[in-house]
């Protein structure tokens, strides 16, 4: 089994991004490049929120931790969950400064409502993962709370969307290495991307960089 450096790992954040847009992913993560929409500023202030680790709450059998640090070697992944909250659980794991013993449960915060794609429940199983191999524990489900209908979706870590993770994970990897960026596959997601002024999308339909330039130039009066 592959067992990634530290200096290897990549974004956990980022398997959003490359779920929904290998092309996108690359642009980000590979060549550093970014843009801002009013989606990405609404899920910064968002994050911002839900990220204050200064915010440390107790009620009563429930401890909630915001913006807690994760990794998983194994996936080769790091990165910050929104919200890990704690339940008191005697079948649990034993927690630095904390009585007794806790089960573990992600939720993550999005602007907007569910989206058709798995997108967002890669991302949270992804964090499952990482407190998984961390904490030497199981956890079978996590929670993604949308802004929209405000209100949480669960979501069940499945083998299948297990497998779905490494597999995003080793993929990333992959095109890490390369320095790969995937051509553009335009789509109406396209149009709610921040970054397609920068991706170009409608230019990979025209063949070379050559041929949209030729056609431009044959179109002028």
């Amino acid at each position: 089994m592959t067992v990634y450096s530290d200096e290897d790992l990549l974004q956990l954040s980022g398997l959003q991004h490359f779920a929904f847009c290998r092309r996108q992913w690359a642009l980000i993560h590979v060549e550093n490049q970014w843009q801002e929409n009013l989606r990405t500023v609404e899920g910064s202030l968002m994050h911002r929120r839900a990220h204050d680790e200064a915010l440390r709450e107790r009620r009563g059998d429930l401890l909630i931790l915001r913006g807690l640090a994760v990794v998983s070697h194994a996936l080769g992944i790091t990165g910050k969950c929104d919200v890990v909250e704690f339940h008191a659980d005697p079948n649990g794991v034993s927690l630095q400064g904390e009585e007794g013993r806790w089960r573990p449960e992600p939720v993550e915060y999005k602007v907007g409502k569910p989206k058709e794609h798995l997108a967002d429940e890669l991302q949270l199983c992804a964090q499952a993962m990482c407190l998984e191999e961390m904490l030497c524990c199981a956890i079978p489900s996590g929670a993604l709370y949308y802004g929209e209908p405000r209100r949480r979706t669960q979501v069940a870590f499945t083998g299948e969307l297990r497998q779905a993770v490494r597999s995003a994970c080793a993929e990333m990897h992959q095109y890490a290495r390369r320095g790969y960026t995937p051509k553009a596959k335009p789509g109406k997601f396209c149009n709610a991307c921040s970054l397609k002024d920068l991706c170009l999308p409608r230019l990979s339909k025209s063949g070379s960089v050559a041929d949209y330039i030729r056609k431009a130039m044959e179109e002028l009066p």
